[in-house]
This record gives structure tokens, C-alpha cells and sequence, in this order.
């Protein structure tokens, strides 16, 4: 919501007895409320909305920042030895190879650059192999090292951020989980969890876990549930001992205003 404007019109208040000046009441026009005349022309509430989105407008521009970093180019003039390549998912031999540039992925990817830029199968061959990753996912993967940009769903998204976190694409892995944590909700939650604590993100992990947290009377019956206890064990352990800190700092809490 974009920032209400303030403004400090004088009200002018009269005794019933004198046309002397008494007093100024001064309103904001967008809320009408009243504020004091030391309060710089603007009322509390909305000094506190335009600081708000004064905040959300430097994220954004922070992310944009962020993007054209991430998209700026080496001039491959600077590197004679880099070249044509394909990409292909390992475990599909009837794929069609997916073409790319080797300055592209040597500047995206530090990965890519050791790899590339070093006397590896890879780099002699112009072929790079990808397992465990599915044609269209690698066909997405590539297309967001040119453009930063992706078409995601919540398994896309699941999938790009497993290539962002093993080639290292950072950009990517902070798309993905932004999405994860934009869509999460309570039947996503446990999973989301698991997937954060494998690829290490702290704060999809954070957003799941609040999730988990607001729901733990019903954490059973989760459908992932099970699935938690055998693959993670220890994470069940770690949600439960989170509640039961929630829940004694919300105890100690109340006896406090009791005592007050």
C-alpha cells in the first residue's frame, strides 16, 4: 500500500465569548488524526507507513541490483579458449542436447568454471552430463543462467534449487526459495522442511518450521509425517524441542503480566 500523504492544515478553535486565537488542532488529510504541532507535519501512523514502504522500495531496488549483477556478461573476447557446448541429462540418451556457451556457464557458475576452464572430460568434449535432473528441468536450468527468469511450479522450483545449490548458481537457489516460501502452507510444510535442512536453506526451513509450529496438533497426521520420522529422525526431534521452547517462553510470559 503506497504511503499516505500527510499534510498539517490549521483548524482554527474560538472561544464562544472571543474572535481571538485559542488554539490549532492539526489533522493528517489522509487519516484525519489529530498529531502535534513538534510532530514535523506528519502523524505517527503515517510516518511509520511511509518509513514501511520506503524499506520495501530499497529491497527492491536492492534485488534489481542483485539481478543486473548476476546478468552482467564477461566479454568472451577475454577468455579465446571458450566455446560452444551442449548439455545433456545423464540418464536420458534419447534427449535432444541442449546448446549453451561456455562464457555463460563459466561466469554463472563456479562449478562450470572449474570445470571448463580446466582439462576435464567436459571441457574437451563440449558435452557436460547432468544426473538426477530431468530434460525439461535442465532446459530450464539453462534457460534462467541466460535470463534469470523461470516458469515454476512447486516441484520446478524444488528441482532448480537443487541445481542452483550443486553448481553453486546462488541467484537461482534465492529464486527458487523465495517462491517455496511465497506458496508454503500447511500441507506443504513438513516437506518444505526436510528440503530446506538437505539443501541448506535457512530460511525456508524458518517459514516451514513456523508453519509446523502453528499446527502441532495435528503434525501426525500430516502426510509427510511419517516419511520425517524414518528419513530425518533427528528433525523430528528439533521441531518438538522448539515447541516446548515456544511453549515455556510463552508460559513464563504470562506469569510475568500476572505479576504486574
Amino acid at each position: 500500500m503506497p504511503p499516505r500523504r500527510c499534510t498539517a492544515p490549521a483548524t482554527l478553535q474560538t472561544s464562544s465569548d472571543s474572535d481571538d486565537l485559542e488554539d490549532f488542532i492539526m489533522r493528517c488529510l489522509s487519516c484525519e488524526e489529530e498529531y502535534d504541532a513538534d510532530d514535523a507535519g506528519t502523524c505517527k501512523e503515517c510516518y511509520q507507513e511511509a518509513n514501511e514502504a520506503e524499506e520495501e522500495l530499497r529491497h527492491e531496488i536492492e534485488e534489481l541490483k542483485a539481478k543486473l549483477s548476476f546478468l552482467a556478461l564477461p566479454s568472451p573476447l577475454l577468455n579465446p579458449s571458450t566455446g560452444d557446448l551442449v548439455l545433456l541429462p545423464a540418464d536420458d540418451s534419447s534427449a535432444v542436447p541442449i546448446p549453451a556457451h561456455k562464457h555463460i556457464l563459466v561466469s554463472r557458475s563456479p562449478v562450470f568454471k572449474a570445470m571448463l576452464e580446466n582439462d576435464m572430460t567436459e571441457s574437451r568434449s563440449g558435452t557436460i552430463k547432468i544426473s538426477d535432473v530431468s530434460y525439461d528441468t535442465l532446459r530450464a536450468f539453462v534457460d534462467y543462467l541466460y535470463t534469470a527468469e523461470a516458469s515454476l511450479d512447486n516441484q520446478m522450483a524444488c528441482n532448480l534449487l537443487a541445481l542452483g545449490e550443486k553448481y553453486q548458481v546462488k541467484h537461482l537457489k534465492t529464486y527458487c526459495e523465495k517462491y517455496l516460501i511465497a506458496k508454503m502452507n500447511w500441507d506443504k510444510a513438513i516437506a518444505n522442511y526436510a528440503f530446506a535442512y538437505q539443501y541448506n536453506c535457512k530460511q525456508l526451513l524458518n517459514a516451514a518450521l513456523a508453519v509446523i509450529l502453528d499446527n502441532m496438533d495435528c503434525l501426525t497426521q500430516n502426510e509427510y509425517y511419517a516419511e520425517l520420522v524414518d528419513s530425518h529422525p533427528r528433525l523430528v526431534v528439533e521441531i518438538y524441542e522448539t515447541y516446548l521452547v515456544r511453549q515455556l517462553n510463552t508460559a513464563g510470559a504470562f506469569r510475568l503480566q500476572d505479576q504486574s
